[in-house]
């Protein structure tokens, strides 16, 4: 395959392998990839271009491995898995300092203050009341924020250190 495919481009799929060609030239092709992964060359391709209508999670995470992106990951969770895509994770892939900002404006202590306030104000009487919706929304949008930032310094911190670092998953 001697220029890229202009339909892909974009594709998180495509990327991801497409940077990993810098340092596995037989990534360079979908060919190549589809026997390290053990996959159709037709399975690569569906991928690539948004063809396949639900990746088997075992081949997404041979990909995300393969190509050292572990933002796919959580791109597939978002993406294509109906429970994952419930939740707030990040498939961004940020800089430190960006993520620490982004920590940091939320680990503010008036804002952690704020935030614990409110908590008991929804607490206080055990139960969560008609008034307390409002609140309790707040607090569900801090800790949404706060979740995706932590889950961008995980992408970042997989993506450096090369995954779980032998710890037991989930």
């Amino acid at each position: 395959m001697g220029r890229d495919a202009t339909k892909a481009a974009g594709n998180p799929w495509f990327e991801a392998r497409k940077k990993a060609a810098e340092y596995d030239d037989r990534l360079r092709s979908r060919e190549g990839a589809a026997e390290l992964l053990g996959m159709s060359v037709s399975s690569v391709a569906d991928a690539e271009l948004n063809l396949t209508k639900c990746m088997p999670v075992d081949k997404a995470v041979l990909m995300a491995d393969l190509y050292r992106s572990p933002h796919l990951l959580n791109y597939y969770c978002l993406n294509e898995c109906p429970i994952g895509c419930r939740h707030f994770i990040s498939d961004e892939v940020a800089d430190i300092d960006r993520i620490t900002v982004k920590l940091l404006k939320n680990l503010n202590a008036d804002h952690i203050e704020d935030i614990k306030a409110k908590m008991l104000e929804i607490a206080g009487d055990g139960e969560v009341c008609e008034n307390d919706q409002v609140l309790l929304k707040e607090v569900l949008s801090f800790f949404e924020e706060l979740s995706k930032a932590v889950s961008e310094l995980k992408i970042l911190h997989d993506a450096i250190c090369g995954g779980n670092d032998g710890k037991a998953k989930r």
